[in-house]
């Protein structure tokens, strides 16, 4: 059996879909599942089972003999949430009981880290593990994702294949249910269809135009493609980027979300709020050499190619994945 966490959110089911195309569907799917919301994102998928996460730990301990892989995608992500002991109990502590029971049963794990970790990007993007005690988070949330990374890399009892991935700015497909947690893209078409224009961040800094602060936008098509890699390679333990490798400006997000859907743009730039100025980020860029040199030699899907295939293809007509 799979386990996936976080598997009616996201990335979860995204990849609960990328599992069920290789011909996986012995999965035991681990969320909250109150959330209507979310019930689209896995009513047509093939697993086993489901369980709620408040119960998955005394599940997991009792069941794990019956447990090949597990990934472990499920958090609390809301980086506007600042008690910091939500996230010590669902992120930080949650994952080190889930460590300790792969490590007991010699179960492959592969969680979810992320780029919040990095802050302001004082110290770069580069997953060099030599680094991540450098790390300043701006939140709460990247502190509980940052402090794991950190905890796992000083311990000498491991599941017997691990990985974390910082995960970069994921957009695409089965994101509905995530409210103003959405992707910038996901935002940018539901303006398009009600105002006829985007709303973009006005820059703060004199070496940054207008637009043209810079992101790592990756498709989860091409993120989930990497988790079932972990699964499938021999790929070495530790923690890896994961984002496209090429940073690309909210202009180029905004012109591919218009030419996607036939309309000229419109923009208009608004002051970014002066409670989030002085954390915002005006650049982040995955280094990606890290992951290609374990043999992931795939290109990842451009910002133009991406975004018109979800808003083709999955955002008009509320399609899932």
């Amino acid at each position: 059996m799979i386990v996936v966490t976080g598997a009616a959110g996201f990335i979860g089911s995204c990849l609960i879909t990328k599992l069920n195309t290789e011909g996986h569907t012995n999965l035991i799917l681990v969320d909250d599942f109150s959330h209507e919301s979310k019930k689209a994102n896995y009513l047509e998928k093939q697993y086993l089972q489901t369980i709620e996460r408040a119960g998955f730990l005394e599940w997991f301990e009792q069941n794990a003999k019956s447990v090949n892989f597990i990934y472990h995608l499920g958090a609390r992500t809301d980086t506007t949430e600042f008690n910091v002991e939500l996230f010590n109990e669902l992120n930080l502590n949650y994952t080190k009981v889930i460590w300790d029971i792969c490590t007991r049963h010699f179960i492959p794990m592969v969680y979810a880290s992320s780029a919040a970790t990095y802050g302001l990007g004082e110290h770069g993007y580069n997953d060099d593990e030599s680094k991540i005690n450098l790390l300043k988070p701006l939140n709460p949330y990247g502190d509980s994702k940052n402090e794991f990374d950190k905890w796992a890399l000083t311990q000498t009892q491991t599941p017997p294949k691990w990985v974390g991935f910082k995960f970069f700015n994921v957009y695409g497909p089965n994101e509905f249910h995530k409210g103003r947690m959405a992707s910038v893209i996901f935002h940018s078409f539901n303006r398009i269809i009600e105002k006829g224009n985007v709303r973009l961040f006005r820059s703060h800094k004199p070496d940054y135009k207008d637009g043209e602060q810079l992101r790592d936008f990756v498709y989860v098509k091409d993120v989930v493609d990497v988790l079932y890699f972990a699964y499938d390679s021999l790929i070495k333990n530790g923690i890896y980027n994961l984002g496209s490798g090429k940073a690309r400006t909210f202009l180029d997000l905004a012109n591919a979300t218009f030419k996607a859907l036939g309309k000229e743009p419109d923009i208009e730039f608004i002051d970014t709020p002066a409670d989030i100025r002085d954390k915002y980020q005006y650049y982040t860029e995955a280094n990606m050499d890290k992951l290609a040199e374990q043999g992931y030699l795939t290109p990842f899907t451009s910002l133009e190619e991406g975004v018109n295939d979800y808003v083709t293809n999955y955002l008009t007509g509320k399609k899932y994945l």
